[in-house]
């Protein structure tokens, strides 16, 4: 008899009065119990829904029923015979729009708690279980992949899986791309980051940080080194901003500089070689997961005041509904329906930003209402800070330096969606680099697409 609850069985998490004030993690997971009573909510579907709803294919019935029988590790063989990083899928997939969406339990009440099971044996495995370091038999091809973020750690291994001598190459001297420079720690631990790639480095994929593609080597080199095929997953790197007036003073930041500059650099230390500097009042631009993070993070740095200013409603607000809830718990104020014209400064340095309300109009081309000006309606926020967090795009630096790989007009690499392959012999592409910022799960589910394409091409010629 499944447990007939229509709603989730509660999780625990860090007050937010107490939360705002750290970076530790603000979701503290489920106990073996609570994640038995959670897993007895599924109907064990035969259609299985929920697995339309993932990019990965993780087999989702299966494992929870290992669940909730107690059976935590063979849950976890389950869910990574198709996902190698279940820790952060578990933390930062957008599971309502994804295999929680597709759930039967959803249409009389909430879903199962798919995220939070997943979370819950990746978390069990990791304090309970010490890998093991599998035997692999190579086949001696050597194959490089460009960006040690979602896409390219996913594409790695499943290449080396498969046997191939795999060459990871990152910019930063950190792994992870977004997972380690864009994601707060109270969202995603850096120390479970770590420990999901290590599993990858332990498959032999040999991981060398600190090499830009591009400028350090370029692809056609990689080629004359031996490399027969490249996986380009370099993410989006290059912030946008509004081209207002304004933007040059010191104390604008892109989200990208601020959370970099915060994770990676640990500016939230006291003793920070590299602080980064907030003030009493922030505006946070945008309305995505990264403007969550954003201002999530302003506060816990200390500003007293942290607005989201976002065009559109809270209808159309892109970030996940429980960032929204979890800012909202936090204190952060937002300004809805509104949107900056100018950022005005004293001395080089930020004072305020002149906003107009705005409300909404006709759908546009990305099925949103068009937000429109209403005219007269300017006002003054006064501020220390202001941060965009309005989007990414690919860094130039490959499309630069590759002869062959085309791409859209706004920096994307064009691809063939079925196998990933780009416009240039034995080069492949996806996550970021092709789709612009878009989530964690995506990004690993066209990682697995092009190893798949890669395998398939060299076996057959």
């Amino acid at each position: 008899m499944p447990n007939l609850s229509k709603v989730k069985t509660p999780i625990r998490e860090q007050e937010p009065d107490i939360r705002n004030k750290n970076f530790e993690e603000v979701v503290l997971g489920y106990t073996e119990e609570e994640a038995i009573e959670e897993a007895g909510r599924c109907l064990q579907c035969k259609h299985k829904p929920c697995m339309n709803g993932c990019p990965v294919n993780v087999p989702i019935p299966e494992f929870i029923n290992q669940v909730s029988k107690g059976n935590f590790e063979e849950a976890y063989k389950v869910i990574t015979r198709e996902n190698v990083l279940p820790a952060i899928c578990g933390r930062v997939c957008p599971q309502e729009n994804q295999c929680e969406g597709k759930c039967v339990r959803g249409k009389a009440g909430e879903p199962v708690a798919i995220g939070r099971l997943e979370r819950f044996v990746a978390d069990w495995h990791m304090n309970n279980i010490k890998n093991k370091k599998e035997d692999i038999e190579s086949n001696n091809i050597k194959i490089a992949v460009v960006g040690a973020g979602p896409a390219g750690l996913t594409c790695a291994f499943e290449l080396a899986k498969r046997g191939y001598k795999v060459t990871l190459f990152e910019a930063l001297h950190t792994p992870g791309g977004v997972l380690s420079y864009g994601i707060p720690e109270f969202r995603l631990p850096k120390s479970l980051v770590r420990n999901e790639i290590k599993k990858i480095e332990d498959l032999g994929v040999e991981l060398i940080t600190n090499v830009i593609v591009g400028k350090s080597i370029t692809i056609d080199e990689l080629f004359e080194e031996g490399y027969m095929g490249v996986f380009v997953g370099s993410g989006a790197g290059l912030p946008k901003f509004m081209k207002i007036e304004g933007e040059n003073l010191n104390g604008v930041y892109s989200a990208n500089e601020f959370l970099t500059r915060v994770n990676l650099m640990k500016a939230y230390k006291k003793d920070s070689s590299t602080p980064v500097k907030v003030g009493k009042k922030v505006a946070v631009v945008g309305g995505g997961n990264v403007a969550m993070d954003a201002a999530r993070t302003a506060k816990r740095l200390g500003a007293q005041e942290v607005y989201i200013v976002y065009r559109r409603s809270e209808e159309e607000l892109p970030a996940r509904v429980e960032e929204v809830h979890h800012a909202k718990e936090e204190g952060i104020i937002f300004k809805l329906l509104n949107n900056p014209v100018k950022i005005n400064g004293k001395d080089g340095w930020v004072e305020s930003m002149e906003c107009i309300k705005m409300e909404l109009g006709e759908p546009d081309s990305s099925g949103r209402r068009r937000p429109v000006a209403i005219k007269e309606s300017n006002f003054k926020l006064d501020l220390d800070t202001v941060i965009m967090a309005i989007g990414q795009t690919p860094n130039p630096l490959i499309r630069q330096t590759t002869p062959g790989l085309k791409t859209e007009n706004w920096g994307g690499i064009i691809v063939d969606e079925d196998t990933m392959k780009t416009t240039k012999d034995d080069v492949y592409a996806g996550g970021d680099v092709v789709t612009g910022a878009a989530t964690v799960i995506l990004a690993m589910g066209a990682g697995k697409k092009a190893a798949k394409a890669i395998d398939e091409h060299l076996k057959n010629n």
